[in-house]
């Protein structure tokens, strides 16, 4: 069985939630799993396994269970990028698109030294809003992005492509249509 075969097995779909005519994808059936969590885990850092990493940024909250997991993997520093006002040091915020709206996220100030590289984490890319506000979060602080990956990717929302516009290399391990 390939991959994303696998893995997609086992991923819950939850239909309408949170609202009508939406496909919650729902990994905490994957976490659940041994084995699909350590294949997900091992997968979505595997191009860059063997090269320097110094630090993986997770987003908050599922990034950082897959995060945390990654930067053991690689032998790697974790940063976490939490919404505002959930940090007790210094920090640095960027404002972000939501579906409606803006939101703030942010880092410790000193959570990265300049010309670090960089993997970012999470569980899925939808529209990218969150995504590329964390890219631009990381590079403020002087972080070199060399890629960011999620299990999911939801294509026709759009967010993949606008973190490849910031030359930023994306990796999924699955898709799914529609959203």
């Amino acid at each position: 069985m390939n991959l994303e075969t696998d893995l997609k097995a086992s991923i819950r779909t939850i239909p309408d939630y949170p609202k009508p005519g939406i496909m919650f994808r729902d990994i905490t059936t994957l976490l659940g799993d041994a084995r699909a969590f350590r294949r997900a885990v091992d997968e979505l850092v595997q191009p860059w396994a063997g090269s320097k990493i110094d630090k993986v940024a997770g987003m908050e909250a599922r990034g950082f269970i897959l995060g945390g997991a990654d930067a053991h993997q690689v032998s790697a520093g974790f940063v976490p990028i939490r919404k505002k006002g959930k940090l007790p040091h210094t920090t640095v915020k960027i404002a972000y698109s939501l579906e409606y709206g803006l939101d703030e996220m942010e880092v410790h100030a000193d959570a990265i030294q300049k010309g670090e590289r960089v993997i970012l984490i999470d569980d899925l890319i939808a529209t990218g809003g969150t995504a590329e506000g964390a890219v631009k979060l990381l590079r403020q602080i002087g972080a070199d992005v060399i890629a960011a990956c999620f299990i999911v990717d939801l294509p026709e929302l759009g967010g993949a492509a606008k973190l490849r516009a910031l030359n930023v290399p994306v990796r999924t391990l699955m898709a799914f249509e529609g959203h």
